[in-house]
């Protein structure tokens, strides 16, 4: 065997030995993002408008499994109240315990006298399109509104409920990072930063778009991995034949 061909052999050993790496890595990597994700998020289809134009009637969002005490004013969550028809909603929070709503100042939503920017309501349409009666947030509860503010049963509905219109924070299930579907939508949600320099800020992103690189970087792994063993043998062929038209030329 000549020195060419064992360099040959080799580089195809040692080539075979990291596309199978690759290929295990590959797989960590693409089934643990998914098993992740499936812990941590579940999906949700919207049923209406209200959330408009953030969130659509019918899109498909990935919400953040997360305890109530997590919750935080701009978090747009997904929870259950008795009350309100005992359905999964979703509705963007404005106010949490001890804090006081009004509307209107300039045509803005206040919180504890603070104007609040919400640039995710529809264009033209501000908070003032509800009217909401000036109220105080029970202790342990949550106000919330839906972005279409003119269409929404949310807090400012239910204000003569006994609870200032307010949720229980054990009542939400999850919080919505991300809109799945439809695509043309796809991507995670804007950071609410009307809201980040009260009292507590704002909520950090969940763990979405590590998951999702796990998952496009193992999917590259595999494929490239699987793909060297029939690259090699190519290449491996292609220097074979120069090699005999050099030794006979």
């Amino acid at each position: 065997m000549s020195r060419t061909q064992r360099t040959d052999e080799g580089r195809g050993r040692l080539g075979s030995v990291l596309s199978g790496v690759a290929v295990a890595l590959g797989c960590v990597l693409f089934l643990g993002g998914f098993a992740w994700g499936a812990v941590q998020y579940q999906p949700y289809t919207v049923p209406t408008g209200s959330m408009t134009p953030t969130i659509g009637a019918g899109d498909r969002v990935l919400a953040q499994r997360i305890d109530g005490d997590d919750v935080r004013r701009g978090d747009v969550v997904v929870f259950k109240q008795s009350t309100w028809g005992d359905l999964p909603m979703v509705k963007r929070v404005v106010g949490i315990g001890g804090d006081h709503i009004a509307c209107c100042k300039d045509g803005k939503l206040t919180v504890n006298g603070k104007e609040v920017a919400e640039p995710y309501l529809p264009a033209g349409k501000g908070a003032a399109a509800t009217g909401i009666p000036a109220t105080t947030v029970p202790k342990g509860r949550l106000f919330l509104l839906g972005d279409e503010r003119s269409g929404s049963l949310d807090s400012s509905v239910h204000l003569g409920d006994g609870e200032h219109g307010s949720v229980p924070r054990d009542a939400v299930q999850a919080r919505v990072d991300a809109v799945a579907w439809p695509m043309d939508k796809f991507g995670m949600l804007a950071e609410p930063t009307g809201f980040a320099d009260m009292p507590g800020g704002i909520s950090e992103p969940g763990p979405l778009r590590l998951m999702v690189i796990a998952v496009v970087v193992g999917m590259v792994l595999v494929l490239g991995g699987a793909a060297y063993g029939p690259v090699a043998k190519r290449l491996g062929r292609g220097r074979g034949r120069a090699r005999e038209a050099a030794r006979v030329g």
